[in-house]
């Protein structure tokens, strides 16, 4: 680069040499500058103002005149903040004693030309454009301070390093890590990563997960593709777009202007993503605010509104000369910026600054005219400009928005790097071992006159926070920026970002509503997302929880299952606890069963009674005393068995209900069972010649029912042994309820105790049914037979019914078929009896019984 420069320089100076030997051709633009002598020279490269200039064109001579400027009159605070260190340092006598500090400042304009011109000008002796020549006394230039922008990243830094003079970037924060092969490069911005730090805090805390991403050239797109791209997708976020913002594609001199203004607002504005974050530098800036302001944006309608994150390099500034640019699309957008604090005695420089006491100044002129809007006598603004600038005018008294009197991020990186050098001089000319200055930059730490600690780490980056601003627009074109919060690197991680929405602005697109930026609206609560094939994950479908799951929160990425003792709701949002529920005497369906358990049961007991009372009565021998007996002391305690089943299931109940329910039954249809067998051999009996008549007696009957008995107590016992009944609660049959029920533990053995008394209950009906046709002297089988047809009937539809049925209902069905199986016996066998006793005693009587015969 330098030998290039230099071959092109040399036909110039030869041409004239015979005239003077060191003097170079004048550049076209009158390059502002200011410059104060001392024994260390600061240079400074500022821009203030931008020129916009005529294409080249190959056909003709490059036209020197710009085609116009813009003046960004904020700025001239970065020049004031180091004449302000460099003057605080030299009026401290116990910094660098016997030593002057002075300052070589140049307009870089914004443009890699000018800015290489300017640096040129700083490593040129006498300040003539002649590089490593030393036609007179060179200046002793110790520093350079320079605006970090994307065009001259790669190669100016190189350029200094030659020298080996120190330069102090502000402007743009960089993720590289430094410059490790330039040991003259020191960032006074911290690392770029701890602003995507921030900017992903910021992301989450507002829920924003669809976002677009604009990289301004060489601004680190490479790294953010490769390392961020997966850190931010890992949180969550999604990106709409990340596009390459190519300043030159926006020059209105080429013929992809257009192309590219389309582009701009059809892929970007009119993204559905609400918030942009943009990574660029001021130069992206300008081009960005002309963009949002062309003539051609009435073409696409009304943009949708945007939430702009700005990166370090994009602090929104005033164009003096473009104030009819609106500002509106950036009311609301966040920024981040160079942490500043006031500094003593920096205002006082402000108010003191006079034009006329600053002749050296090259910039306060062009400053000066923009920012009051007048004009001096001798300038050539024509008649853009009436009033004529007195010079009398005071800082002080401009708009915060013309002129910040606050010290900014980058005037405050500016003071810093003008005292970091001044600490490492100090500790160069203080060392007895002779280090050179780059050795003490390495170890520079010191606190400023702010109180601030300033340190570089050991890739030469300066380690402090970053501010938050929320910026804020008026309609007369002004604004003003507002700290809303901090990312700070240095502080632990739940510390290291701090926010505070409730004092931030957004943009009137969103109504000062917080904005969404999502690539679908939230799934709501009782649903789920669901991805899309072949889509950002991001973006998905909203389909409803599973039943008795919910999602209580928007955008749940699964459904949670309810809680065993609760179900979801009806909108499936909200687990509810479930309703216990059993059999219970407080309800309509337990005191029915239960009265009617008792009714049966008072109703046997009296019947039993009257059996008593009758019993020496022909109707009560003829039907076998002693089992009549034992059949209504079985169905009592049948009807009263019934009553185990009511109430809250208890470790006891379970326990009994089961086997009181089979013995006592068991009981029941063996005296039934007994009782046919004694009628047919009786009658069979009585047949001339019969065998038949030594089993006769009570003692068979006895036998029988033992023996039926035995069995089923047999199996009770094995089934209490191996597996008892226990209580139990299901929570799933019903989903709203949780039914307290005994579980029988084994059904096997509860299907064996119904199954061996459905099996007597079939022996007795069929034993019966062949003995219906004997004489009606013997002719109880009838009864019998209709008693447990009955029986049968009411056990042979429970078990679907049983099986069918949900929660205390089972219980209810199985006390149903309890109950009338039960009357059905005690009605059919005894009814008949107890009417002929009580309403046709002329029937209870032995002629009576020899004549139906």
């Amino acid at each position: 680069m330098i030998l290039l420069m230099l071959l092109l320089l040399l036909p110039d100076v030869g041409c004239k040499l015979g005239y003077i030997k060191c003097e170079t051709e004048h550049l076209p633009l009158n390059i502002p500058k200011y410059f104060e002598s001392g024994d260390f020279i600061y240079g400074g490269i500022i821009y203030q103002t931008a020129f916009y200039m005529n294409p080249y064109k190959f056909n003709q001579y490059p036209s020197r005149s710009p085609l116009g400027k813009i003046v960004v009159t904020e700025n001239y605070q970065h020049i004031l903040a180091l004449i302000y260190a460099v003057k605080e340092i030299n009026e401290n006598a116990q910094m660098l004693p016997n030593i002057t500090l002075g300052f070589n400042i140049y307009d870089s304009h914004l443009n890699i030309k000018w800015t290489y011109h300017a640096a040129m000008q700083l490593i040129s002796p006498n300040r003539k454009l002649l590089p490593n020549y030393k036609c007179i006394i060179e200046d002793n230039l110790y520093a350079v301070i320079e605006e970090l922008i994307s065009d001259i990243i790669h190669q100016f830094p190189v350029l200094i390093n030659l020298y080996k003079i120190p330069q102090f970037m502000y402007g743009s924060a960089r993720v590289e890590a430094g410059y490790s092969n330039l040991p003259s490069f020191y960032q006074m911005v911290p690392n770029g990563i701890y602003q995507y730090r921030g900017i992903l805090h910021l992301l989450l805390h507002f829920s924003w997960r669809w976002i677009g991403f604009l990289v301004a050239n060489g601004m680190d797109l490479d790294w953010f593709l490769q390392t961020l791209v997966p850190e931010y997708s890992q949180k969550g976020i999604c990106f709409a777009f990340i596009e390459l913002f190519d300043s030159s594609c926006y020059n209105a001199n080429t013929g992809f202007f257009f192309n590219c203004v389309v582009a701009f607002y059809k892929e970007i504005m009119d993204n559905e993503a609400s918030i942009l974050i943009f990574n660029g530098d001021t130069h992206s800036m300008i081009i960005l605010r002309y963009l949002l302001n062309t003539e051609y944006k009435e073409l696409f309608g009304t943009p949708k509104g945007k939430v702009w994150i700005l990166t370090v390099g994009m602090q929104l500034r005033y164009f003096a000369n473009k104030k009819t640019w609106d500002l509106q699309d950036f009311h609301g957008a966040i920024s981040f910026a160079n942490h500043a604090k006031e500094l003593k005695g920096f205002q006082q420089l402000i108010q003191d600054r006079k034009i006329s006491a600053v002749k050296e100044d090259g910039f306060i002129k062009d400053f000066w005219s923009h920012a009051f809007g007048c004009a001096f006598q001798d300038s050539n603004l024509g008649d853009e400009k009436k009033n004529i600038c007195s010079g009398e005018e005071k800082l002080e008294s401009l708009p915060e928005h013309v002129f910040p009197k606050r010290i900014t991020g980058h005037s405050y990186s500016i003071y810093n790097a003008v005292y970091a050098v001044a600490h490492a001089l100090q500790a160069m000319y203080s060392s007895k071992s002779g280090r050179k200055l780059f050795h003490s930059m390495k170890s520079v730490s010191f606190n400023n006159s702010a109180g601030e600690r300033i340190f570089f780490d050991q890739n030469r980056e300066i380690v402090q926070e970053l501010d938050i601003i929320n910026w804020v627009t008026f309609p007369n074109q002004s604004f003003t920026g507002v700290k809303v919060g901090k990312m700070d690197p240095q502080s632990p991680p739940e510390e290291a970002f701090i926010i505070n929405e409730d004092i931030m602005r957004w943009h009137s697109w969103f109504n000062q509503a917080l904005p969404l930026s999502l690539c679908n609206a939230l799934c709501q609560l009782g649903t789920r997302k669901k991805r899309k094939e072949g889509k950002p994950f991001c973006c998905y479908d909203c389909i409803t929880c599973p039943k008795g799951s919910i999602s209580h929160h928007k955008d749940m990425a699964d459904c949670v299952k309810c809680p065993d003792d609760c179900y979801a709701n009806e909108d499936q949002n909200t687990c509810i606890p479930k309703i216990i529920s059993f059999l219970s005497y407080e309800e309509p369906l337990g005191i029915s069963l239960g009265t009617s358990a008792l009714l049966f049961s008072l109703a046997t007991v009296m019947i039993f009674g009257i059996f008593l009372k009758y019993h020496n009565t022909p109707i009560v021998k003829a039907n076998n005393c002693s089992l009549s007996y034992m059949l209504l002391i079985s169905l009592v305690l049948c009807f009263l068995c019934a009553l185990l089943f009511i109430g809250q299931p208890k470790k006891g109940t379970c326990f009994i209900q089961q086997i009181a329910f089979g013995i006592v039954f068991t009981l029941a249809v063996s005296c039934v069972l007994a009782k046919t067998v004694t009628v047919i051999l009786i009658f069979m009996a009585t047949q001339p010649g019969s065998r038949l008549k030594k089993w006769v007696g009570n003692s068979l009957a006895c036998s029988i029912v033992l023996s039926c008995s035995f069995l089923q107590v047999s199996i009770s016992l094995v089934w209490m042994a191996t597996s008892p009944p226990f209580p139990d609660m299901d929570m799933h049959s019903i989903p709203e309820v949780i039914v307290l029920k005994c579980n029988e533990s084994s059904p096997v053995m509860f299907y064996c105790v119904l199954s061996y008394m459905g099996f007597l209950a079939i022996v007795s009906f069929t034993v019966a049914f062949f003995a219906r046709k004997l004489p009606s002297s013997f002719n109880e089988t009838k009864l019998i037979t209709f008693s447990m047809l009955v029986f049968c009937s009411v056990w042979f539809t429970f078990v679907p019914t049983y099986l069918s049925a949900e929660g205390k209902y089972i219980v209810a069905v199985e006390i149903f078929c309890i109950l009338s199986s039960s009357a059905g016996l005690l009605g059919c066998l005894f009814f008949p009896k107890c009417y002929i006793i009580l309403l046709r005693p002329e029937l209870n009587k032995k002629q009576f019984l020899r004549r139906k015969q």
